[in-house]
């Protein structure tokens, strides 16, 4: 298994290269925010969040569907606020 380190370099370039501009700024953007503080654990939250299509991603960010239960918690009340996008 990759070490830490190479795993959150995966994870940006998956996060930054979603396929459309909009996934790109709230899962890339959210990677920028806060991957410097997370653990083996909150990674993992975030690797299995890339797996998902981004339209049921940016639809839980926005709190227009309800995330499944293995998403809800403190991270995806960050990615909620959306405070992290810049334009």
């Amino acid at each position: 298994m990759p070490d830490f380190e190479t795993r959150l370099s995966r994870a940006k370039f998956r996060a930054w290269h979603r396929g459309t501009r909009e996934a790109d700024f709230m899962i890339g953007g959210f990677y920028d925010r806060y991957h410097a503080a997370w653990d083996d654990n909150a990674l993992n939250w975030f690797e299995a969040l890339l797996d998902e299509d981004d339209v049921d991603v940016m639809a839980w960010a926005l709190q227009t569907e309800t995330p499944p239960e293995k998403f809800a918690g403190s991270q995806m009340e960050l990615l909620q606020k959306l405070d992290y996008v810049s334009l």
